[in-house]
């Protein structure tokens, strides 16, 4: 199992002979871009260091800007710790100027607006939706409601800077069926569940648009959310009501198993382990350190499809 790390500086000078002491990458299909935490130690100290890239077993899972990077001599070695976010994290940094916009695709979405380095996308030249952008929308925030309109779908980020809508055409199946695991398990979370979503009319009155979610009730939840006439849904109001319960319902189910190595997945590929077969991949982390490089990976099951 090869780990390679390689930090690149402002002006192009890359560092990659270092060694990696510790590591956890994490990627998840409801967070638009990785993270990365590592630890290595090298032999010469590095100026202006502004990227990083990880490799694990031959496949580049991370590309991103450095969040935040220390580096320290100590006991007559040099040591750096570096915390990252993916390029797709520009996404949520950037707002588009509030407005409406007609007939506008994804692909205009993800390049009009502004030129983010190393982020591309998948090609979806439909121009035939439009966008609501109220103040302090993000591009991601734009891209989640295009996407939930164009396929009901909520967006993900594949390889290590690609935003998609839908499934991969082509995903990878990894069968961990043999495998010999550290853990296999299950978790739910009913802590962001909601029993019922009110959304006012156009005169501003309640009463029009409610949604009562009969699984957050049978756990005897009750949350009552109210909100203003959602102007993004306005072809389809409704929609206003079930992609919030859908939103709060998100990774509500996981199941999830551990192993030594890493098989290359990645979101949206094909896994089979345990009692789950044939599922997409709704989250991966990976953690290297002395003992190894283990990974743990799984599947969600909640209100957005999966297939």
């Amino acid at each position: 199992m090869t780990v390679r790390l390689t930090i690149i500086t402002s002006d192009n000078v890359y560092y990659g002979d270092n060694d990696v002491l510790s590591f956890r990458f994490d990627k998840d299909i409801y967070t638009p871009y990785t993270t990365l935490t590592a630890r290595i130690r090298l032999s010469r100290e590095i100026s202006n260091a502004s990227e990083v890239m990880l490799t694990v077993n031959g496949f580049t899972v991370h590309y991103g800007l450095l969040d935040s990077i220390k580096q320290e001599q100590k006991g007559g070695f040099r040591f750096i710790t570096l915390s990252s976010r993916g390029f797709t994290s520009l996404l949520c940094q950037n707002q588009i100027e509030p407005g409406l916009k007609m007939n506008i695709s994804f692909n205009m979405l993800m390049e009009d607006f502004y030129t983010l380095p190393h982020v591309t996308h998948e090609n979806d030249p439909d121009d035939s939706s439009y966008l609501y952008i109220i103040p302090n929308t993000s591009m991601w925030d734009a891209a989640v409601n295009l996407s939930y309109k164009r396929r009901g779908t909520y967006p993900y980020i594949r390889s290590a800077n690609i935003v998609m809508m839908s499934p991969v055409a082509y995903p990878v199946t990894i069968d961990l069926s043999n495998e010999k695991f550290i853990s296999l398990g299950t978790e739910h979370i009913n802590s962001r569940l909601a029993s019922d979503y009110h959304m006012a009319d156009i005169n501003g009155d309640y009463g029009t648009f409610d949604l009562h979610d009969s699984d957050a009730a049978a756990l005897n939840i009750v949350r009552h959310k109210y909100f203003d006439l959602d102007m993004r849904f306005l072809y389809d109001p409704q929609q206003a009501l079930a992609y919030r319960d859908k939103y709060d319902f998100r990774g509500r189910e996981r199941v999830y198993c551990s192993y030594s190595g890493y098989h290359g997945e990645d979101l949206c590929d094909i896994i089979s382990f345990g009692n789950i077969s044939s599922e997409r991949i709704g989250f991966v982390t990976i953690r290297g350190s002395s003992r190894g490089v283990f990974t743990e990976t799984g599947v969600y099951r909640d209100k957005f499809p999966h297939t």
